[in-house]
């Protein structure tokens, strides 16, 4: 990582925390600063001491003359280390409440941003990589917040204060110490930059493995029923030995620098006290801001001085790899924040709506119609469009990647009430045309229209609240089943949660369940069939009573029995609704109003059942088995 843009991470963190806490961050500095301040100035009473202690056996003062001035110094002491004890409670204290103050405001940052990306970024991203953010980078970034930069900063200022003392004492003694501490420094940046290095690959590696981890944990069963435990140890392998290398050479040269500066320090340690015996040999000549000549009452205390000093050096080094670290995390942090949100730009909006006098006006209480609320901009003028749900695609061209079409001039329509199926190989583009439907993507050429209205004009969650959809793939929430089917409509009582759940079917397997209604579920439903987390799922759309609905493979966990009994709830369900579905099962979808064939990205076939078992084309290899689905 570039420094200029280190630099920028940290000035944000720090402008980010101060906006947090405007009034504790500021003590808290003022804390840590009188602590180092405290901590540095023991120094110039050693040195009083000595010097009182001399002066006194030189002129034999008993020490009920010589104890006096001695006994304050050391009152005068105590009173400071008590004063650095209660700065250093208070900052350890503040420190607690600003780190995970901001760890919890970040992640609250992170989630909340999150839940407006686009689609594409889930669809892009490994979610072992997501959730590397909310525990790898941020456990990062409170080690940095709590300890690294406290630590720095308290090394830093006693670093300055005992710089000042020693050039007050004797500034050929400093300049000796500040000889051995460029030597210090040098070994910090040739050792400490390597470290830091691998520090930031490791941290890589943590994420890359955390993903892989979490994409075998949910194809286990994948894993077990192909026998492919093997070859998922031998990628692990792989991965962990990524990190293994990375910790390894990243840890080398961390535990390499500590005991260099260690020992440096103790070079420095002996060389100081020859010199300063040297000094006291042949009465060199002292230059201070003392004016005081060298003596065993200043090499001494210099002694112990430049102990701490090469001690808070070390301590600073030490935090390198943690600062390095607490960057890379906050950068990927600060990443995922400044993501952009999903882009809308819609502004025809959906309202309550009741006729008065054969026109549409807009209200408040609940009427059963909805209606579109469309602003017009040339004339400031507000018309009103009831929702029917009839859904129209002109001359659609889309791709997810550059170069690569999906679909190509798709035109299609849907009246109000129609049951549209989609049918094609693996890669035909049908999921393709619901995304489109929902905005997932925005297609790249031709036009969406939804009751007249250009979808690009809708605001994104208007359009999908008109919209339920049932995926091949379920998502339960941890919670009771109630809640579950509640997600559809939170507003919903129980009856009406009740009263989906038995169009969709789900009724009779809820009612067998240990509580009920009232039965939680964790773990995406595990105590459930895949059947009937499905009926679940059906049964949240349900309750949201949308008037367009999109069945994406919506029955295809479902054993033969079971299917029956949920195909007459969707019938039910579908009754009056634009209702889109995607099936395998070409039985599924005889009864469509519509039916249309996919390949490729273009509609090769459209018409109903018994028209396209006539054309005998693609549509009846299909649904004879001459030709399967792949």
């Amino acid at each position: 990582m570039k420094t200029e843009k280190k630099k920028g991470v940290l000035r944000r963190l720090f402008k980010t925390v101060l906006s947090f806490y405007p009034v504790l961050l500021p003590v808290a500095i003022a804390c840590i600063t009188l602590t180092a301040i405290v901590g540095a100035v023991p120094a110039i009473f050693m040195q009083r001491v000595i010097e009182n202690i001399t002066a006194a056996i030189k002129s034999n003062t008993p020490w009920s003359e010589a104890g006096g001035p001695i006994l304050n110094d050391v009152y005068i002491l105590i009173a400071l280390y008590v004063t650095s004890l209660a700065s250093g409670t208070a900052f350890g204290q503040l420190m607690t409440i600003i780190t995970q103050g901001t760890l919890e405001k970040l992640r609250d940052k992170m989630f909340n941003g999150m839940q407006r990306l686009p689609v594409k970024f889930f669809d892009t991203t490994g979610h072992g990589d997501i959730m590397s953010y909310y525990t790898n980078d941020i456990d990062t970034l409170r080690q940095l917040i709590s300890q690294s930069a406290p630590q720095i900063l308290i090394s830093g200022i006693t670093v300055l204060s005992v710089l000042f003392i020693m050039l007050y004492y004797c500034l050929w003694l400093t300049l000796v110490v500040l000889a051995g501490t460029a030597v210090m420094l040098i070994v910090t940046k040739k050792i400490g930059g390597g470290s830091a290095r691998y520090f930031v690959k490791q941290q890589q590696a943590i994420s890359e493995e955390e993903g892989y981890v979490e994409e075998m944990l949910t194809g286990q069963k994948v894993i077990k029923t192909f026998c492919h435990e093997e070859a998922a140890e031998a990628g692990f392998d792989e991965v962990n030995e990524r990190l293994y290398d990375a910790s390894r050479r990243a840890n080398r040269y961390a535990n390499m620098l500590a005991p260099a500066l260690f020992n440096i320090g103790n070079v420095l340690y002996v060389i100081l006290a020859v010199i300063g015996g040297v000094f006291l040999t042949f009465n060199v000549l002292n230059v201070s801001f003392s004016g005081m000549a060298i003596s065993i009452s200043v090499v001494v205390p210099f002694l112990n001085m430049a102990k701490q000093f090469t001690g808070n050096i070390n301590q600073v080094s030490q935090q390198v790899n943690s600062v390095v670290m607490g960057i890379a995390g906050t950068a990927r942090v600060f990443d995922l924040i400044d993501r952009p949100p999903e882009v809308d730009d819609g502004y025809v909006t959906l309202v309550r709506a009741r006729e008065e006098n054969g026109e549409i006006v807009e209200c408040k209480e609940r009427t059963g119609m909805w209606a579109w609320k469309h602003p017009h901009h040339a004339d400031g003028s507000v018309s009103y469009t009831k929702l029917r749900g009839d859904v129209r695609m002109f001359d659609v061209d889309f791709e997810y990647e550059p170069g690569k079409p999906v679909l190509r001039g798709v035109s299609l329509y849907a009246k109000p009430g129609q049951k549209v199926a989609f049918v094609g190989a693996t890669g035909a583009g049908k999921t393709t045309i619901t995304n489109l439907i929902n905005r997932f993507y925005d297609i790249a050429d031709g036009k969406i229209r939804y009751d007249g209205i250009n979808i690009n004009k809708i605001k994104k969650d208007d359009l999908r609240r008109s919209l339920g959809m049932v995926l091949q793939d379920t998502n339960l929430f941890t919670g009771t089943v109630m809640e579950n089917i509640r997600y559809g409509k939170l507003d919903a009582t129980d009856e009406d949660c009740i009263a989906a759940a038995r169009l969709a079917g789900a009724d009779d397997f809820i009612t067998r369940l240990p509580e009920g209604y009232n039965t939680f579920i964790t773990g995406n439903g595990a105590n459930l069939s895949q059947g009937q987390r499905q009926l679940l799922s059906i049964a949240r759309v349900a309750v949201a009573d949308p008037p367009v609905m999109i069945l994406d493979e919506a029955t295809s966990s479902i054993d033969t029995r079971t299917e029956a009994i949920v195909q007459r709830g969707m019938d039910a369900l579908m009754k009056g609704r634009t209702v889109f579905v995607i099936a395998h099962r070409l039985s599924t979808v005889k009864n469509s109003d519509v039916i249309i064939v996919l390949d490729h990205g273009r509609i090769i076939e459209r018409g109903t059942h018994e028209q396209l078992l006539e054309q005998k084309g693609q549509y009846y290899q299909l649904y004879t088995g001459a030709f399967e689905l792949e």
